[in-house]
């Protein structure tokens, strides 16, 4: 006896460079062999921002649609055409499950649901799922519109059918801090990765990565990994890698990410005169090999959700120093797999960072630690159990 496959509309706003395109790719795939059948719907990648769209499998294993009304911005007209555009595919795929990922998604997404489930007979509803990979309630908009989005996802966190946070820290910040959705409703899944090839790294691997970037063999490394955005304050690693050239002749700096602040950074760089200690290598399609230059991986990021890059870095066997905020705890979850310092404390980032680098045993042996650790943790085959599990339990 055969049975019909779970229908699965996933709806993300644009599968830009980050955790969230990477998981809404992956799953979407890998949850094909156990019964499902996915329609994923994306946006349009911002300028600037890299595109990992490439991602997608070519040999058509699920349904795609790409939607370039879809973005980031706030933007009435085409915001009220993606929804449209929603409307229509949703009512034409009739999903079991409607699940989103990202802020406009989540919006329009849900929205696009609803309208849908008031066509149908009780039995027949889809069921509603979004996900915070993050949120953009602190940080990212002026008070108004950051209030104005907090009272529009109370709303929607009351017609969703489950609210998944990637960390106890997003939870208890939805919770507890901005009051959307209810404790009950909410489940925590940790993003996972195909986490193979950084763990696969190996000294040959090191020594070949560092020729790659003409790299001298005996240089020390710090890299920073991500998008050249406010919220990620790349001008604090800057700022860090000053003091840490001051003490160290040996160190380098590589800068793997691209976005609207890389002129002035570049800028800031000759200020601080690093223009010789510094690489901006832009967007890389495969960051592995930034991993395996490196000796230590900075995050100086204001707010985080669950940061793909200390997951990435950590599975390379390469120490992470980090500011302390949102999710990153639940990361580095203890000093023997990582360092946090106070968000914004360029001077505590710089001191750990010099610390990793004058102790070799020390840096080693915390990085085999971190590999082990996140191995465990964030493998994409434990993500795509959680979400079976999800789906199945609203089914």
């Amino acid at each position: 006896m055969t049975h019909d496959p779970i229908r699965i509309a996933r709806i993300i706003t644009r599968l830009n460079v980050g955790g969230p395109a990477i998981q809404a790719v992956t799953l979407t795939a890998r949850l094909e062999s156990l019964g499902y059948h996915t329609l994923l719907v994306h946006g349009r990648v911002g300028a600037g921002e890299g595109d990992m769209s490439y991602l997608i499998p070519r040999e058509g294993a699920f349904e795609v649609a790409h939607l370039p009304a879809l973005r980031r911005e706030i933007a009435p007209a085409a915001d009220g055409t993606a929804l449209a555009q929603l409307v229509g595919r949703v009512r034409q795929f009739r999903p079991h499950v409607v699940h989103s990922h990202m802020a406009k998604a989540g919006s329009l997404g849900r929205l696009a649901a609803l309208a849908y489930n008031a066509t149908q007979p009780r039995t027949a509803r889809a069921r509603i799922v979004h996900t915070y990979h993050g949120h953009v309630l602190e940080g990212y908009f002026q008070s108004p519109v950051a209030r104005a989005f907090s009272s529009a996802e109370r709303l929607l966190a009351r017609r969703s059918d489950a609210l998944i946070a990637v960390s106890p820290a997003v939870k208890r910040d939805l919770v507890e801090t901005h009051r959307i959705g209810s404790a009950a409703r909410f489940r925590v899944v940790p993003l996972g990765f195909d986490l193979d090839p950084f763990a696969a790294v190996g000294a040959e691997a090191r020594k070949a990565a560092r020729a790659t970037f003409g790299l001298d063999p005996a240089a020390h490394v710090v890299s920073l990994v991500g998008r050249l955005t406010a919220i990620k304050q790349p001008d604090r690693f800057l700022a860090a890698a000053a003091r840490v050239a001051a003490d160290d002749p040996r160190t380098v700096f590589l800068i793997a990410g691209g976005g609207e602040l890389e002129p002035a950074l570049r800028s800031q760089t000759a200020t601080l005169g690093l223009d010789r200690r510094v690489s901006f290598l832009g967007w890389q399609r495969d960051v592995s090999p930034v991993y395996a230059a490196s000796d230590v991986v900075a995050l100086t990021s204001r707010n985080e959700g669950t940061p793909v890059a200390l997951i990435e870095s950590m599975a390379t066997a390469v120490p992470c120093v980090a500011f302390d905020v949102g999710g990153v705890r639940d990361v580095i979850t203890n000093p023997d797999i990582g360092v946090l310092v106070p968000e914004g404390d360029v001077h505590a980032l710089a001191a750990a960072v010099t610390a990793f680098l004058r102790d070799d045993s020390k840096r080693i042996a915390m990085g085999a630690r971190a590999r082990a650790d996140v191995l465990a943790r964030y493998g994409v085959d434990r993500l795509v159990r959680d979400m079976d599990a999800v789906y199945r339990s609203l089914l």
